[in-house]
């Protein structure tokens, strides 16, 4: 059995369908354009448009920033800190990587 509102649905689809809602849309006609990732098209669309990265992306350059930061202190404790940080940071990466790879 179906979702409830699947009839409702394609009702109103065949109703713009009658209404003439689809014809001249652009690339009527026209294949689609090939996507790499077809199952997660639509996500990846959304986050090109707003501009979001792969968590692998935010995570390198906070380990960048982490890096500058080891640079630029010379208290022995906050480096300590920073290069546990980095050791994780690291870590953290790498699974990232994986995942996104899936």
């Amino acid at each position: 059995m179906g979702h409830p509102l699947e009839d409702l649905i394609d009702a109103r689809i065949r109703a713009a369908a009658a209404d003439g809602a689809f014809e001249d849309l652009p690339g009527a006609g026209k294949p689609l354009p090939p996507e790499d990732d077809p199952e997660n098209a639509l996500i990846n669309r959304l986050m090109k448009e707003k501009g979001a990265v792969p968590e692998f992306v935010s995570l390198s350059r906070e380990l960048a920033r982490l890096r500058e930061e080891l640079a630029e202190t010379g208290d022995r404790t906050r480096r300590s800190e920073i290069l546990k940080e980095m050791s994780m940071m690291d870590a953290r990466i790498d699974l990232a990587r994986k995942a996104h790879r899936r």
